[in-house]
């Protein structure tokens, strides 16, 4: 089969490699669209070191079933599939919680890491184990079925925050997570949202998805201007879509005493936390990994255009195009969000 193979670091090669065998449990699925990840374009340069060559990358897709392992059922040749992305064991402790995203065994699709390795969906055919599929309805297309993984992303954390009817909230960070963020929000009754960012672009869209608000991140009086907007309290509820420090104390300072702060962003392992503020004004701080078994009510929403994903997707490209725009991706051209690969 052909695959995209990261051959060492920042340089891939779209080439012929064997295809892979179902095990004992496992789903052959021949994939038709896989998204391009952030983590997957952080991870070529190896600074994640969770991409060590030579992998095949790519954990946001869809395609059909096109052979069964030993021990499946419930499956047949030809459905249309999608799969999390993350692989765990259904037998340990958080997984008998349900705290699927936290297994002790977990693995994820298209990472190579000094714990294991797992080849992904960049490529004609992937393997999966049958428990992490999930049935694609009909009217949900192959490229937005790859942007159920990321939609989890968003329903995940919602789910984690202590959202009521009317809250106001603010979403730090309108990439795509963030509008993701923003759209969710909107779907489980949020009152005013409020898209924080840099780029003029991206808040007008926050808007057309959902914001009430746009505002600038670099602004001075940022947390003035939400105040003013919230009779003078601060919001209910941020959420932190970036990860680095700046942003962090932009959501903690732009709630009311008592409000919470769901961190989603994650590209510094380490951020400066304004600590008085967060004490004294009795901020919670809530982590968020991953998803939980949010697929259904993912697919749910996409099909019932409650979230639009399409608005989202900048490209939709061959897989053997795959190495430039990975390349593009990593240059941070203007305009690109989310580009899916085809084989």
């Amino acid at each position: 089969m052909k695959a995209l193979v990261l051959k060492e670091y920042n340089r891939f090669a779209y080439e012929e490699v064997p295809a892979p065998e179902p095990g004992e449990g496992d789903l052959l699925v021949a994939v038709k669209a896989c998204g391009i990840c952030g983590s997957d374009v952080h991870g070529m340069d190896g600074s994640t070191g969770r991409r060590i060559p030579p992998i095949i990358m790519g954990h946001e897709a869809s395609g059909v079933i096109a052979g069964l392992g030993p021990k499946t059922a419930g499956w047949k040749a030809g459905e249309r599939v999608t799969f999390d992305s993350t692989i765990y064991c259904g037998e340990c402790r958080y997984c008998r919680r349900g705290l699927v995203n936290l297994c002790d065994r977990r693995r994820v699709i298209g990472v190579s890491c000094p714990e294991y390795r797992r080849d992904g969906a960049f490529a004609e055919f992937v393997v999966v184990p049958q428990h992490i599929v999930y049935r694609v309805p009909d009217a949900i297309s192959f490229a937005q079925a790859a942007m159920v993984e990321a939609v989890s992303i968003a329903v995940h954390a919602m789910d984690r925050t202590p959202l009521r009817l009317n809250d106001t909230a603010v979403v730090v960070g309108a990439g795509m997570i963030g509008l993701l963020v923003v759209q969710v929000l909107r779907a489980a009754g949020a009152g005013k949202i409020l898209a924080v960012d840099v780029s003029e672009k991206n808040l007008e869209l926050a808007k057309k998805l959902g914001a009430d608000e746009g505002l600038r991140a670099n602004a001075p009086d940022l947390p003035d201007r939400v105040r003013s907007l919230t009779s003078g309290r601060g919001a209910d509820l941020a959420f932190e879509v970036v990860g680095v420090s700046d942003s962090i104390k932009t959501a903690v300072r732009c709630l009311r005493k008592g409000g919470s702060a769901t961190l989603v962003g994650n590209i510094s392992p380490l951020v400066e936390l304004p600590l008085q503020e967060t004490v004294t004004r009795q901020i919670s701080l809530i982590g968020t990994c991953a998803s939980a078994g949010e697929y259904p009510a993912c697919l749910d929403l996409i099909a019932a255009g409650r979230v639009n994903v399409d608005a989202l997707i900048s490209a939709v490209a061959p897989l053997a195009e795959g190495a430039n725009w990975f390349d593009r991706l990593y240059r941070k051209e203007p305009g690109l969000m989310k580009v899916i690969l085809q084989p």
